[in-house]
C-alpha cells in the first residue's frame, strides 16, 4: 500500500513539473514578408483577424460575428485548383471528421477567386466533398475584401506579380485562429499528419483561459 501511494505522489509531483503547453501567438512580423500586406509587415503586436461579411454555400450572410468567441481553422482555395486545392479539401474534411465531437469549433474556407465560386458553384462543391454546413462554410463575395483579408489579416497569399494588385496566389497553409481573433498555428494543408497536430492544438487552446 505504502508502495502504491509513493508511486502516485510520484506521478503527480512529475506532472505537476510539467510545463503547460502554450501556442505562439502570431504576428505580422513573424510571418514571411511575401505574404503579409507591405502595409503590416513590421507589426509585432496586437494583430487581430479583420471584420468581414461574406456569402457562404448556402446563400447566406456569413460575418466574424459568426466566428466571435469561437476556436476556428481558416484557408483559402478555389474549387477550380487543379493542384493542391483537391488535396487541402480532402484533409480539411478529415479534420471535419476529428472534429465531430467538437461541433463548436468551426472551419472556414474563403474562395480567391470569388467571381468563379458562385454560391451555386459553392453549393455543388461542398456536397461533393462532404462538406458539414453547420461546423463549415465557403465563403464568396467581394475579391478586395477577399484579398485584404488574405494578406491582412491571414497572412496567406502572395500578390500574383500579372498587373492586378488584387490578383493572388493562395498557399497551402490553414491557419488556426483563437476566440480572440488573433492567429495561434499555421500548418501545411497537403499533410495529413499537420490535421492531427491541429487537433491537438485546439485541445490546447481549449485549456487557455
Amino acid at each position: 500500500m505504502l508502495g502504491i501511494l509513493s508511486t502516485a505522489i510520484v506521478l503527480l509531483f512529475f506532472r505537476a513539473l510539467q510545463p503547460t503547453p502554450v501556442l505562439p501567438i502570431y504576428q505580422p512580423a513573424m510571418v514571411d514578408p511575401v505574404l503579409v500586406d507591405e502595409s503590416i509587415q513590421y507589426v509585432e503586436k496586437y494583430h487581430r483577424i479583420d471584420d468581414f461579411s461574406l456569402t457562404n454555400q448556402n446563400k447566406e450572410n456569413i460575418t466574424h460575428l459568426d466566428y466571435d468567441d469561437h476556436i476556428y481553422v481558416a484557408d483559402f482555395f478555389f474549387t477550380t485548383c487543379p493542384s493542391i486545392c483537391p488535396i487541402m479539401t480532402e484533409n480539411m474534411v478529415y479534420l471535419q471528421s476529428l472534429l465531430n465531437d467538437l461541433p463548436e469549433i468551426k472551419l472556414l474556407s474563403f474562395s480567391v477567386t470569388p467571381d468563379i465560386d458562385t454560391p451555386e458553384v459553392l453549393k455543388a462543391y461542398a456536397q461533393q466533398k462532404g462538406v458539414n454546413d453547420s461546423q463549415w462554410n465557403l465563403l464568396t463575395g467581394d475579391k478586395i475584401e477577399i484579398y485584404n483579408l488574405a494578406r491582412r489579416s491571414y497572412l496567406v497569399v502572395q500578390e500574383d506579380g500579372n498587373g492586378d494588385e488584387h490578383d493572388m496566389i493562395h498557399t497551402e497553409n490553414f491557419v488556426l485562429i483563437d476566440k480572440q481573433r488573433r492567429i495561434r498555428g499555421y500548418y501545411d494543408g497537403t499533410q495529413r499528419e499537420d490535421m492531427d497536430q491541429i487537433r491537438a492544438d485546439i485541445d490546447i487552446l481549449r485549456q487557455e483561459k
